[in-house]
């Protein structure tokens, strides 16, 4: 088959949020359609009636199998076993017609409901599974809501999971490191996430201003990020905290009384269309996460030559900065540390003009281009084992 014939079929759940995934898959499908000449179907299963949060080509065609798995958050322990088994029948026939109707060469899911029965779907195409968090956080299981019960069932689950990942004609992660740690699959390929956007002009550092953008969960770390922050704001009255995401803001209100954050320079925000200007209005980028599957939010401000000060949380942000050339890592949780490496960051611009420039030509190697000459390369092997 050739490269320009291709046609590719996403399995995600929804475009209508702001989240990592959704942008992720709105700009490679975007790419593809527009660029390479590809064509690209996306298949959903949420968000009847709603658009694409993130900017999406014409040329690329949307299927919404309508099937509101979300209704399942608010159902009984009971009746969410009732509707998830009714609707995961009904997912597996409407998407088995789709993709015997399609014919795509490559199908590739975002690792959500799809798995269970993906590979089980005849209808000739190369079977992708894209993962964008590490296998420790998969699915977000975190340790810290576990008893023996969820433990156990846990563990049974990722060893169902591990036989069907197993069955994919491959599993694309975003680093090495996330790589390591599925020792028993042979067919593991790391291809990181592009960047979303070309800037036409970088931020300047003068804006008083750090930020940061994602979800206002527990994976992000806001509360330790604020926690740094009621201390730094008593030394720097001139400077501003903005963080955009979306989810439930009452904890980080309640912690920011708690602490006395001026809630006039300490800003949460919804989520945010034009991250572009957001980056150039600004001259710090913290990531306070506890783990990341990559850390797209660090490419992107670096691209905008703002330089971002992390913590070294497990997969990503050791792989994209180099500490003390373009930014700055800091053990997880230490508040102290993150707080410390802010504020050299804020009092020395010199500092901040020298990051800035390093940021900006290494994120380079995250290019669109690059990264999709990745994905032809993973293509045309799938292709060539197929004629084999």
């Amino acid at each position: 088959m050739s490269d320009s014939k291709y046609k590719i079929v996403y399995c995600t759940p929804a475009l209508y949020s702001a989240g990592g995934v959704e942008r992720i898959v709105s700009v490679k499908a975007s790419y593809f359609a527009d660029v390479l000449g590809y064509d690209v179907t996306v298949i959903v299963t949420e968000g009847k009636g709603r658009e694409s949060f993130f900017p999406l080509s014409d040329k690329v065609k949307v299927i919404n199998f309508e099937l509101g798995f979300e209704e399942l958050w608010r159902a009984s322990f009971f009746r969410k076993i009732l509707l998830y088994l009714q609707k995961q029948r009904q997912f597996k026939k409407l998407l088995t017609s789709e993709l015997m109707r399609i014919r795509p060469d490559f199908t590739i899911s975002m690792l959500r409901r799809e798995i269970n029965f993906l590979t089980d779907i005849h209808d000739g195409s190369k079977k992708i599974g894209e993962l964008h968090l590490s296998r420790k956080n998969f699915r977000e299981l975190e340790s810290r809501h576990y008893n023996f019960f969820k433990k156990f069932f846990a563990k049974v689950w990722m060893s169902d999971l591990t036989r069907k990942l197993k069955k994919l004609d491959r599993l694309v992660v975003l680093t090495e490191k996330s790589k390591a740690l599925w020792p028993e699959l042979s067919n593991v390929e790391v291809i990181p996430d592009p960047l979303p956007f070309q800037i036409e002009a970088k931020s300047d550092l003068h804006a008083k201003r750090i930020i940061t953008i994602g979800r206002y969960v527990y994976q992000k770390g806001y509360d330790l990020l604020l926690r740094a922050w009621a201390e730094i704001e008593k030394k720097y009255p001139d400077w501003q905290l903005a963080i955009y995401g979306m989810g439930n803001l009452d904890s980080l209100r309640n912690q920011m009384r708690e602490l006395g954050v001026d809630e006039d320079r300490c800003l949460l925000n919804g989520p945010v269309n034009d991250v572009i200007r957001e980056y150039q209005n600004s001259s710090v980028f913290v990531l306070p996460s506890r783990f990341e599957g990559f850390g797209l939010v660090i490419i992107e401000a670096m691209s905008c030559g703002v330089p971002v000060v992390a913590f070294n949380c497990s997969m990503g942000p050791d792989e994209i900065i180099s500490d003390g050339e373009d930014g700055f890592l800091v053990p997880v949780g230490d508040i102290c540390a993150l707080a410390e490496k802010l504020q050299t960051l804020m009092q020395n611009q010199e500092l901040r003009m020298k990051f800035s420039e390093t940021a900006y030509r290494n994120s380079g190697r995250y290019r669109i281009d690059k990264i999709s000459n990745q994905w032809i390369q993973l293509f045309t092997q799938l292709s060539e084992e197929n004629e084999i």
